[in-house]
């Protein structure tokens, strides 16, 4: 039942490939809940979901530490995100 994601360990993974494994996994763990909605019973599911969410987890703190907030909820020292240009401004995502 694994998805099909390349997954890639190392830890000099470039801002968009971060970007690509969290956003891979989110959508994994998403579906993944979706399923066990309806399949509440299913172990090997609950166990991939619980795997893929501490995965998640590990990558957005990886990407937090260094690039910045991904979202509101993070806890940060600066608003960061404010640091940069924009994209309307020349700023790269």
């Amino acid at each position: 039942m694994p998805y099909n994601c390349v997954i890639n360990q190392d830890d000099n993974l470039s801002k968009a490939e971060l970007m690509n494994l969290i956003q891979s996994y989110a959508f994994a763990v998403n579906d993944l809940t979706l399923y066990l909605d309806t399949h509440k019973d299913d172990e090997k599911a609950l166990q991939l979901h619980n795997q893929y969410t501490r995965e998640l987890r590990n990558y957005m703190n990886s990407y937090e530490k260094k690039y910045g907030p991904l979202t509101m909820y993070c806890p940060c020292n600066s608003w960061r995100w404010i640091a940069n240009p924009w994209p309307w401004e020349g700023g790269n995502n």
